[in-house]
């Protein structure tokens, strides 16, 4: 089968680490030259490094999404290195998930996802547009969620972030279409990323749960001391309950690999076996 990925400039936000740095290692191993964004410098230096000793291409920079001049800047530095911008991840996000009874703890926390999940990902469109228009063709990925697909109680702003996402997805596929071709990705819960580190209250997590909240809850604390079946743990079975990340970053990469004529618009990704309703 024909490769589509080798030899492409690939930008990624949030780099550094979770879904960036899987998918920016595993599109570097199949030739993908990468230039990666993280406010964490360091983190994306990092990743560059184990890139580059790999034998990939890749360099780093450091970037706060929600400045559209850093978001410009990063995708400069791509043209510079690589001599074009073939496709564009939005990656970057958080997912502060809390009640509006949480708001005092929650707020500030909240401001920031609008910043960081709407705001990134409107620069990171701008930022990429004109070099796109100009060489005639580009790739826009933009990592959404599940949370986007239907509001729920435990996560108003958060799912209200990734609903803007689609939208401006869907938008910027319908105005550029012939030119730009867009891709949206929607994962399902995946512990292992650490983005439940930015949770203001776990127990909002029950509007994605439903039903399923008590056994999903049991299956974490089994997970954590041990106990969970490894059966459970293996994508290879039917029962699969917990999505690996690096699931991910191949449906990213699957996008990718595509005919520039030939576009997949909406991946949502799941365990078979996962507790999640929407």
């Amino acid at each position: 089968m024909a490769d589509h990925i080798t030899g492409k400039s690939i930008v990624i936000t949030g780099g550094g680490g979770g879904f960036g740095r899987l998918i920016a290692t595993k599109a570097a191993a199949r030739g993908a030259r990468v230039t990666l964004g993280d406010i964490d410098l360091a983190a994306a230096q990092a990743v560059a490094a184990e890139i580059v000793a790999a034998g990939g291409s890749a360099q780093a920079l450091a970037v706060d999404v929600t400045e559209l001049p850093q978001m410009k800047a990063l995708v400069a530095a791509a043209g510079a290195a690589f001599d074009a911008v073939d496709v564009m991840i939005n990656n970057a996000g958080i997912m502060p998930l809390a009640f509006f009874a949480d708001h005092a703890a929650a707020h500030a926390a909240w401001l920031r996802c609008i910043d960081i999940n709407i705001k990134g990902v409107l620069n990171g469109q701008v930022a990429a547009y004109d070099a796109m228009i100009a060489q005639g063709r580009g790739h826009v990925i933009n990592v959404s969620s599940i949370y986007g697909n239907f509001p729920v109680t435990g996560a108003a702003v958060y799912g209200a972030t990734k609903a803007a996402v689609n939208f401006l997805s869907e938008s910027l596929r319908v105005e550029a279409r012939g030119k730009i071709k867009v891709t949206i990705i929607k994962p399902t819960g995946v512990p292992a990323t650490g983005l439940s580190g930015s949770v203001i209250n776990p127990a909002a997590s029950i509007g994605i749960l439903g039903q399923n909240a008590e056994e999903f809850g049991a299956m974490i604390a089994a997970m954590q001391d041990g106990t969970f079946p490894a059966a459970r743990l293996d994508p290879e079975q039917i029962d699969y309950a917990s999505l690996a990340p690096e699931h991910i970053a191949d449906a990213v990469l699957l996008a990718i690999d595509q005919p520039w004529g030939v576009s997949l618009g909406d991946i949502t990704v799941r365990a078979a076996g996962d507790h999640f309703v929407l």
